[in-house]
C-alpha cells in the first residue's frame, strides 16, 4: 500500500501491528489483512508518535552485521583494483619495470641485435666501391681468425668510422662485414641514445656495451653518430650536457680501463668535419675509410647486382645507364631500376627495357611529367624559346657538357628542362667551364628578350645560381684576378646563434667582391646574347621541334644544329606486351591494370 495510505490508517486506528526493518513496513490491520510499504527517505518525526497513541504494536529488526573479512575485503577493493591496473598496463608496455619498453627501461639500449643466421648479406652484394671493401677485409679476417694477428702482436682496428655522402652503402657495407665474419650484428642510431631524461644515453651506451661483450666477438654498428658524438663544449643545445654525458660514456666504453676484446665499433657519418678530436683518435676509430659516389664502373657493377633481381631484362646496355647517371649514389642506382621496372608494369610489359630506364632517369633527373597542366599557346611558345636559349648557348661554348634532351613538358616544378650530360664523371672544376656555365644559365632570359621581347619570372633560379657560381669563384675559388687567392667568406663559422653578425671583411672589401661579382656576371651575359643574336635561325627551328614534339633528344639536336632538318622521335615498340584486359564472361569482372604511360 501507498505510505500516505499507511499513516492515513493508523490515525484512523485501522492498524494493529507494524514491524518496522530499515525503510520496510509491514504488519497486519485490525481486519486481520497484511500489508506491505516503503517508507520515503526523509525522516518521519510524527511516525511513532501516531503509532503510540493509537496502542499499535511496534517491532523492529536489527541490521545484519558483516564479517570482518568482508569489510576489509570492501575497504580495499578500490586499492586492489588501482593495482591491478596499474600491473595490466605495464605488462602490455612490456612485461613490468625491467620490459623492454617498461618504465625502468630508459636506460636499456636501443640496438636491435641480428644473430649471423638473420644477417644474408655479403660482400658480392656491396659493388662499387672496391677501395673500401679492402680497407675492411683486415676486419673480417680478425673476427674469423684472431690467433692470425695476436701471433705477431697485432692488434685490430678497435673502431672503423665509414664517411661518404648518403645512400653510397655504408650501412650496406656494415652489414656485409657481419654477413662474411658470421658474427652477431648491432644495429642502432645516434639519435636512439638522448632522451629527455639526464643519464639516459650513457646508460644505454653501458648497456650496449654489456650486450656485446656478452656476444663477442661481434660488430656494434651506429649510423649517423654526428648526432651523439659532435664537439663538446660548442655552445649548441641550450646549455643541456646529456649529450656531452653521452659521448664520455661512449669515449670510456671504446678505449677506457676496460677492455673490449672481440667487440669492434663501425660507426657511418657524412659530417665527420663536426666529430669530437677524441672520438676520432687511435684506440677508437683508428681507421677512416671513404665511401664515396661511384665511379662509371662501379655504377655498372651496382646496375648489375640490382639488374639481377629483375625477373626479365631486354636489350639493356649498362654500360649506356652507367655513363648516363653521373653523381648517382648506389641508393639512387637502385631506385633508378625500381622506377624502370614500374613503368614497364604500367605498360602490361612482360620484360624491362632500355626505353623504360630511359622514361625512369628522365624522372629522377627532371622531375614526373605534369601531362594534366595545360599552357597556352604562347606560354609554350616562350618556354621554348627559353629552353632552346640554354641549349643553343651550351652547343656552341667550348668545353661544356653536351646537351642530352631539351623539354618543354612540364616536369616537377619546371614548365621546361634542358638537360645537359658529361661525358666522363668530373671531379675538378675549372674557371673557363664554369665562366660557360654562368652564360648558359643566362641563354633562357636572353633568348626571351630577342626573340619575344619579353622578360619573364622563369629565369629567377638561373640568376640564382649564377649569381652563387660567381660569388664562389671570386670568396671561395680564387679565380678572380683583382680579388686575389684569398678566402673571404668562412662556411664553418659557428655559434649558438649561427652565422648572425659573424662578417669576416669589411664593408669596403665586400662592395669590391660585389663589383667582381657584377663583373663576371655581365662579361658572360654578354657572352650569351652574342651567341643567340649570331644563331637566330637555329633558335627558330629548334622552337620549331619542340613545339611539335615538345621533347627532343641528342641526335634531334645534333641535326639542328648542323642545319638539318631533324628526324622524328624514335618510337618504343613493347616485346611480348602483356594481353589486353579482358572482364570475364561469368562472375564479376577484375579491375584493370594501371593505364599504359606514353
Amino acid at each position: 500500500m501507498k505510505y500516505s495510505d499507511f499513516v492515513a490508517a493508523v490515525n484512523s486506528g485501522q492498524i494493529k501491528q507494524v514491524t518496522i526493518d530499515g525503510l520496510n513496513i509491514n504488519g497486519e490491520k485490525t481486519n486481520g489483512s497484511q500489508f506491505e510499504t516503503v517508507r520515503p527517505q526523509v525522516e518521519d518525526t510524527e511516525l511513532m508518535p501516531s503509532l503510540n497513541k493509537q496502542n499499535v504494536v511496534v517491532e523492529g529488526t536489527a541490521p545484519q552485521r558483516q564479517g570482518i573479512l568482508m569489510q576489509l575485503l570492501i575497504a580495499s577493493f578500490p586499492v586492489l583494483l588501482i593495482i591491478l591496473l596499474f600491473m595490466f598496463f605495464m605488462r602490455n608496455m612490456g612485461g613490468g619495470a625491467g620490459g623492454k619498453n617498461g618504465p625502468m627501461s630508459f636506460g636499456k639500449s636501443k640496438a636491435k641485435m641480428l644473430s649471423e643466421d638473420q644477417i644474408k648479406v655479403n660482400f658480392s652484394d656491396v659493388a662499387g666501391c672496391d677501395e673500401a671493401k679492402q680497407e675492411v677485409v683486415e676486419i673480417v679476417d680478425f673476427l674469423k681468425d684472431p690467433a692470425k694477428f695476436k701471433r705477431l702482436g697485432a692488434t685490430i682496428p678497435r673502431g672503423v668510422l665509414m664517411v661518404g655522402p648518403p645512400g653510397t652503402g655504408k650501412t650496406l657495407l656494415a652489414k656485409a662485414i657481419a654477413g662474411e665474419a658470421k658474427v652477431p650484428f648491432f644495429s642502432i642510431s645516434g639519435s636512439d641514445f638522448v632522451e629527455m631524461f639526464v643519464g639516459v644515453g650513457a646508460s644505454r651506451v653501458r648497456d650496449m656495451f654489456e650486450q656485446a661483450k656478452r656476444h663477442a666477438p661481434c660488430i656494434i654498428f651506429i649510423d649517423e653518430i654526428d648526432a651523439v658524438g659532435r664537439h663538446r663544449g660548442s655552445g649548441t643545445g641550450g646549455g643541456h650536457d646529456e649529450r656531452e654525458q653521452t659521448l664520455n660514456q661512449m669515449l670510456v666504453e671504446m678505449d677506457g680501463f676496460e677492455g673490449n676484446e672481440g667487440v669492434i665499433v663501425i660507426a657511418a657519418t657524412n659530417r665527420v668535419d663536426v666529430l669530437d678530436k677524441a672520438l676520432l683518435r687511435p684506440g677508437r676509430f683508428d681507421r677512416q675509410v671513404m665511401v664515396g659516389l661511384p665511379d662509371i664502373r662501379g655504377r655498372e657493377q651496382i646496375l648489375n647486382v640490382h639488374l639481377k633481381k629483375l625477373p626479365s631484362v631486354t636489350g639493356v646496355d649498362m654500360k649506356v645507364l652507367a655513363r648516363g647517371t653521373p653523381g648517382f649514389s648506389g641508393a639512387q642506382l637502385a631506385n633508378l631500376v625500381n622506377e624502370a621496372a614500374l613503368f614497364a608494369a604500367r605498360r602490361n610489359k612482360n620484360t624491362v627495357d632500355m626505353h623504360d630506364f630511359e622514361d625512369a632517369k628522365d624522372k629522377i633527373y627532371m622531375g614526373p611529367e605534369r601531362k594534366s597542366m595545360v599552357l597556352r599557346e604562347e606560354e609554350r611558345r616562350a618556354t621554348a624559346y627559353h629552353e632552346a636559349g640554354h641549349a643553343i648557348v651550351a652547343e656552341i661554348l667550348p668545353g661544356t657538357d653536351p646537351v642530352h634532351k631539351v623539354t618543354i613538358m612540364p616536369r616537377g616544378w619546371a614548365l621546361g628542362v634542358t638537360w645537359q650530360l658529361p661525358e666522363q664523371d668530373q671531379i675538378s672544376h675549372y674557371k673557363d667551364k664554369m665562366l660557360n656555365e654562368i652564360a648558359i644559365l643566362f641563354g633562357g632570359r636572353i633568348a626571351e628578350e630577342v626573340f619575344i621581347q619579353q622578360q619573364s619570372t622563369g629565369a629567377s633560379n638561373d640568376f640564382e645560381r649564377a649569381t652563387k657560381m660567381a660569388r664562389a669563384m671570386v670568396t671561395k675559388y680564387g679565380m678572380s684576378d683583382k680579388m686575389g687567392v684569398m678566402v673571404y667568406e668562412d662556411e664553418n663559422q659557428n655559434g649558438f646563434f649561427g652565422n648572425v653578425g659573424s662578417r669576416t671583411i669589411s664593408e669596403a672589401t665586400q662592395q669590391l667582391v660585389d663589383e667582381e661579382v657584377r663583373r663576371i656576371l655581365d662579361e658572360q651575359y654578354k657572352v650569351a646574347r652574342n651567341i643567340l643574336e649570331g644563331n637566330k635561325d637555329i633558335a627558330h627551328a629548334m622552337v620549331k621541334a619542340l613545339m611539335e614534339w615538345e621533347t627532343i633528344d641528342r641526335d634531334q639536336i645534333r641535326d639542328i644544329m648542323e642545319g638539318r632538318e631533324p628526324q622524328p622521335p624514335k618510337v618504343y615498340v613493347a616485346e611480348n606486351p602483356v594481353a589486353a584486359f579482358e572482364p570475364p564472361k561469368d562472375g564479376p569482372s577484375t579491375p584493370p591494370p594501371l593505364p599504359a604511360m606514353n
